[in-house]
C-alpha cells in the first residue's frame, strides 16, 4: 500500500473555519480539503436543504420531454418505461413508473434480458413495444448511445425520451428529447447525477407542471438514494442532499420492497454503506441470476407480504450469485497463474462457461488481487461479451477507445465498462490492450494508494470529535470517510487474529505515555500479526462499534507498517 498524506489547506484558511464553527483544526482541514472553506458552505454541508435542489427545467430538453408526455397522457396513448437490469436502471423504471401511475393508467415496464439481448436498448424491446401497442418509450439509464435503436423505433413510429447520465458519443439520438447532464450543450448546474437521478428530474418537472413542490417526491428519494449508492456516484451537490434525505426514508418510512429486503437482514438503521453492501447487491442478483422483473416488481409492489414473497425469492438469487461469484474467482484466479500472467499491466481471462450475471464482480475481486486495469469475459450468443473494472485514477474507458478495431460495442465510465467483441478478435484485442495499458498507465497506479486525511494522535479521538465526523455522512466518492494516519501506537498484549479463518486482526491499542486503549479491527489484515509485537503506524478510519446493546468508538484499520 502506498500511504498519501493529503496537502494541508493554508493555515489561516483552517484557523478561521475552526473558529467560525468552534471545532478542532483538524477538523476544519479536513473540511477545507473537501472545498468547504465557510461557515455557509459548513451549513449547506452538514444541514442539506430541499430547497437547494436544482430547477429540473434547467435541463437541456426537459420542456420536449414533459410536453411530449403530456400529450401522450392526452391522447390515451401507452407509455412503455424502459431501463437497464442493474441497481440504476431498475430503481429508475420504479421510481418513474410509480410516478406516471399516479396520474395516468396506461404505463407498463420493460427491463431487457441480460442474457438474450443485453446491455441498453435492444431491438427486441422496440418490437415488443410495437407489437403491444406502445407509442412512446421512456429510456432510464441507457440510450445515449442508441443512434441505430432510436431511428428503428421511429421507422415504426414510436417515440424515445432518453433519460442516461452515461458519457454520450459525437452523434446524440434522434429522440424527442435526451436529458443527460454531461451533454457538451446541457447547462444543468451538477452533471454527476446517475440514471435514477435523471428519470426524478423528471418526475419533479412533470410535478411541477401540477403544483407539487420537492417535499411530495420525498417518498420516491428511498429509490434515488439506493441507485447514488449503487453507482458509486460522487455524493456532493444534488447527490448529497437526494441520498441524505432518501438514506432518512430508507431508515423511516421505505417503500415496500425495501422494507422487505431490510426485514430479510434485519438491520435497525442502515447507513449509505450498507446500502452498496446489503440492499444493493439483493437488487442486481435478480438481473444477474434470474431477470431484473423481479426488481421492479420487488420496488413497485403495494402490498408488504407480495414483497416479502419477492425478497425472498431474490435472497435465494444472491446466494446463488456469491456461490458463482467464489467459483468463478477462484477459477480466474488459477487461469492467470497457469499462463505466467502475474506481472502483466493488465489481466483479461476468458472461459466461455462463465455466468454473464456474475463476471463484472468476479473482475472487481481480481482487481483487489492483482490492483490493475482488469477484463472478464464470457461467451454471450455467437459473441465474447466482457465487464471491464479499473484502478484509481486510469480510465478504462479511454484505454477501450483505442482498441474498438477489435470491439463490436462498449459503452461505461472512468473505472467500469461492459463491451462485446467477435471470438477471432479476442486475442488481437487482449494484446493491444495490455499494449495501451502499458505504455499509458503510470506504474505508481499499480500499488494501491491511501490517502490519509490528517496524522493526529489518539487523544485527539474525543466523543465530540467523532460525532462531527459522523455528521459529515453520507459518505461516497468525493466526500469520503476520513482516513487518519498515527505513529508510534503499541497492542496492549491481547491482540489475535480472529475470525472462522483467523483473516483479521483485533487488536487495543495505546500510544506514548497515554494509557487510554483503543479497540481496533483490522479485516483481511491478520498476516500482519507479526507486526504488532513493537511499535508500529497504523493507518484507519472511526467507526461505531455495538456490542449488547453498548456503543463505542472504533478504529477501523486498513494498513499497518
Amino acid at each position: 500500500m502506498r500511504w498519501t498524506l493529503k496537502t494541508k489547506p493554508p493555515k489561516e484558511k483552517v484557523e478561521k473555519l475552526a473558529k467560525e464553527l468552534q471545532i478542532e483544526e483538524t477538523l476544519a482541514s479536513i473540511l477545507c480539503q473537501r472545498n468547504i472553506e465557510t461557515f455557509e458552505d459548513a451549513k449547506k454541508f452538514f444541514r442539506p436543504n430541499l430547497k437547494d435542489i436544482h430547477d429540473p427545467f434547467l435541463m437541456k430538453d426537459m420542456d420536449k420531454a414533459v410536453q411530449r408526455i403530456e400529450k401522450a397522457i392526452e391522447n390515451e396513448e401507452n407509455i412503455l418505461i424502459y431501463g437497464d437490469y442493474d441497481v440504476d436502471g431498475t430503481t429508475a423504471v420504479s421510481l418513474v413508473a410509480s410516478y406516471l401511475k399516479t396520474i395516468y393508467p396506461n404505463i407498463a415496464t420493460y427491463i431487457p434480458d441480460r442474457y438474450d439481448e443485453g446491455y441498453g436498448i435492444s431491438h427486441t424491446g422496440i418490437d415488443f413495444a410495437f407489437d403491444n401497442d406502445f407509442s412512446l418509450i421512456i429510456a432510464l439509464d441507457c440510450g445515449i448511445k442508441a443512434i441505430e435503436k432510436v431511428a428503428y423505433a421511429s421507422e415504426k413510429n414510436i417515440d424515445f425520451i432518453i433519460c442516461d447520465h452515461h458519457k454520450p458519443g459525437a452523434e446524440i439520438p434522434k429522440a424527442v428529447a435526451v436529458l443527460n447532464p454531461k451533454r457538451v450543450d446541457c447547462s444543468y448546474p451538477f452533471d454527476e447525477l446517475c440514471g435514477c437521478g435523471v428519470g426524478f428530474k423528471l418526475i419533479q418537472a412533470l410535478g411541477s407542471k401540477r403544483g407539487q413542490n420537492i417535499d411530495y417526491f420525498i417518498p420516491y428519494l428511498d429509490l434515488v438514494a439506493t441507485a447514488i449508492a449503487a453507482d458509486i456516484v460522487p455524493i456532493v451537490g444534488e447527490n448529497r442532499i437526494l441520498s441524505y434525505f432518501g438514506l432518512q426514508v430508507i431508515n423511516s418510512n421505505p417503500r415496500n420492497g425495501i422494507k422487505a429486503l431490510i426485514h430479510q437482514i434485519k438491520k435497525k438503521e442502515l447507513t449509505i454503506t450498507d446500502v452498496v453492501f446489503i440492499i444493493a447487491p439483493r437488487i442486481n442478483a435478480a438481473g444477474r441470476i434470474k431477470h431484473g422483473n423481479y426488481a421492479v416488481e420487488l420496488l413497485t409492489e403495494m402490498d408488504f407480504d407480495s414483497a416479502v414473497e419477492f425478497a425472498k425469492a431474490i435472497e435465494v438469487f444472491n446466494s446463488d450469485r456469491k456461490d458463482l461469484d467464489k467459483k468463478i474467482t477462484v477459477e480466474a484466479l488459477s487461469q492467470i497463474m497457469e499462463n505466467d500472467e502475474e506481472n502483466k499491466f493488465s489481466t483479461v481471462v476468458f472461459q466461455e462457461d462463465w455466468h454473464k450475471g456474475v463476471i463484472g464482480i468476479v473482475a472487481s475481486r481480481l482487481t483487489e488481487t492483482y490492483y490493475r486495469p482488469t477484463l472478464v469475459f464470457t461467451k454471450s450468443g455467437e459473441k465474447l461479451a466482457a465487464s471491464a473494472r479499473s484502478v484509481k485514477d486510469f480510465d478504462v474507458y479511454e484505454a477501450l477507445e483505442e482498441c474498438t478495431e477489435f470491439i463490436e460495442q462498449f459503452g461505461g465510465h472512468k473505472y467500469a465498462a461492459g463491451l462485446t467483441l467477435l471470438p477471432e478478435n479476442y486475442e488481437n484485442f487482449k494484446n493491444k490492450f495490455e499494449e495501451v495499458v502499458a505504455k499509458s498507465i503510470d506504474k505508481e497506479l499499480l500499488t494501491p494508494e491511501i490517502l490519509i486525511d490528517a496524522e493526529i494522535e489518539l487523544s485527539e479521538i474525543t466523543p465530540k470529535f467523532f460525532r462531527i465526523l459522523q455528521q459529515m455522512a453520507p459518505f461516497g466518492p468525493q466526500n469520503m470517510r476520513p482516513v487518519f494516519k498515527s505513529t508510534g501506537v503499541r497492542d496492549n498484549g491481547y491482540g489475535k487474529k480472529v475470525g472462522s479463518d483467523e483473516t483479521h486482526l483485533k487488536l487495543n491499542l495505546f500510544q506514548g505515555d497515554n494509557q487510554k486503549t483503543y479497540n481496533a479491527i483490522g479485516f483481511g489484515l491478520g498476516n500482519k500479526i507479526d507486526i504488532v509485537e513493537d511499535e508500529f503506524d497504523i493507518v484507519y478510519s472511526l467507526d461505531e462499534n455495538e456490542w449488547n446493546g453498548y456503543k463505542s468508538v472504533q478504529l477501523l484499520l486498513r494498513d499497518l507498517k
